[in-house]
């Protein structure tokens, strides 16, 4: 029976997310931290489920709704994110975060309704609030909560990647947008108590004790283990099943 005692986390950790490269001094590596890789695929991936529910399906315009995306959220929000407090720890330029935000997030919109019109403008404007709100915590962050980070990072994404393709929502596509919704909350669950464990949290100690008398010591990466992975497998699965899903369509 073990009775060790229970290890001790004296240091902050070494990467701020287990996607992050590392410091980059404002290099490619920064730049690939920024893009959040994981997290980006994943909410692209809506925007590919809901364009395959879609009735009439055009290969082009899912193209162009992914770009939109991973230019206003891969690139626009995620500069904001970082911008408003450095949680990655990148030595990218605030001048250089801002500008990438505002082209990130202003050039789809303008793309939008160029194609769209006034049919696309409720979909720009409210993904403009939603990626504006959401990372600089406007309003004292009373949108930067997980019902909304759901909402935006994973409703939204689906019905707008529905409705570019012919300008109408189906039914299908709101249930999924209800699945992702709530995939997406689950995502804000793990992600949250993993960043704090990796951003705030300067010790771990204790021990689980098994009713068979062992023990398992407790320390940060005993903790983080179990959230980290669950999140890349779920990354994964949604890239792998909207890959699926377009293909069935092509």
């Amino acid at each position: 029976m073990g009775d060790r005692k229970g290890r001790a986390l004296t240091s902050a950790p070494d990467r701020p997310a287990f996607y992050a490269t590392g410091p980059g001094a404002g290099r490619l590596r920064d730049w690939v931290s920024l893009l959040h890789p994981p997290y980006t695929a994943w909410h692209l991936s809506y925007v590919a489920i809901g364009a395959a529910l879609a009735p009439h399906f055009v290969g082009w315009g899912l193209a162009g709704t992914l770009a939109a995306f991973f230019l206003a959220v891969g690139l626009g929000a995620h500069a904001l994110d970082e911008l408003a407090g450095r949680p990655l720890q990148t030595g990218i330029p605030s001048w250089l975060l801002a500008t990438v935000a505002g082209v990130g997030i202003g050039v789809p919109g303008l793309i939008g309704l160029i194609y769209g019109g006034l049919r696309m403008l409720p979909f720009v404007v409210v993904g403009a609030v939603l990626a504006v709100g959401y990372n600089l915590e406007i309003g004292g962050g009373v949108l930067h909560n997980g019902v909304v980070f759901a909402a935006a990072w994973g409703a939204f994404p689906v019905l707008t990647g529905n409705y570019a393709q012919d300008f109408a929502l189906s039914a299908s596509a709101v249930l999924a947008a209800a699945a992702a919704f709530f995939l997406s909350l689950a995502q804000h669950a793990l992600s949250t108590p993993a960043r704090e464990l990796r951003r705030r949290t300067l010790m771990v100690q204790g021990q689980i004790q098994h009713r068979d008398g062992t023990r398992t010591e407790l320390d940060r990466a005993t903790l983080l283990a179990p959230l980290e992975t669950t999140l890349r497998m779920l990354a994964c699965a949604l890239v792998i099943l909207a890959a699926a899903l377009v293909a069935n369509r092509v």
